[in-house]
């Protein structure tokens, strides 16, 4: 994952669940720009992505050879950040004659939910908050997505009396992943 300002990099298995993973941040890098600078930010996932892909692969216990597919942050996010993950990504690839599989960016934050133990139901209220997105989303399958205006919903919880902060902090208690809520 290079969309931004973090490189991150998982190992999962489709039985045992994630393996290892490890998340390099550029938060101190940009602090003193005020804001995420494009070109270092690409720079730094050209650092850092295979670094991380060998920690992460020595964490497991598993070879380079023993992967079966690399999937990949295809969009939205900063162009060359992504393009740094893409090619990465296919040169891993490439070279062990393995599939390469596309992830939208904010799809992937929507069904990480389904990596907790326990993970949530069909269907499933998410707080999508990346970048420039901050949103509801209705999660009804893989793939079968609603927007839940954020307006509307902070509306709706005021209007009823609750305030927004603590629907909020409720809706967070429901699950491990701090953006996702069970729908009962």
């Amino acid at each position: 994952e290079s969309s931004c300002d973090e490189t991150g990099v998982a190992l999962i298995d489709s039985e045992k669940g994630l393996l290892a993973d490890a998340v390099h941040t550029q938060i101190d890098m940009h602090r003193a720009y005020g804001g995420v600078v494009p070109e270092l930010a690409s720079r730094d996932h050209i650092r850092r992505a295979l670094v991380l892909i060998d920690d992460v692969l020595s964490r497991a216990g598993v070879k380079k050879e023993e992967i079966d597919a690399v999937a990949v942050t295809e969009g939205p996010g900063l162009a060359g950040a992504l393009l740094v993950g893409s090619s990465v990504a296919h040169a891993i690839g490439y070279a062990l004659s393995i599939p390469v599989v596309g992830v939208h960016h904010l799809e992937g934050h929507l069904l990480s939910a389904c990596l907790a133990d326990p993970a949530p139901k069909f269907p499933f209220i998410a707080l999508l908050v990346s970048g420039g997105h901050t949103q509801f989303m209705r999660v009804n399958a893989f793939g079968s997505y609603e927007l839940r205006m954020m307006k509307t919903s902070a509306v709706n919880w005021l209007e009823k009396g609750v305030p927004v902060k603590a629907k909020l902090m409720l809706l967070t208690e429901k699950t491990a992943i701090a953006r996702t809520a069970a729908v009962n």
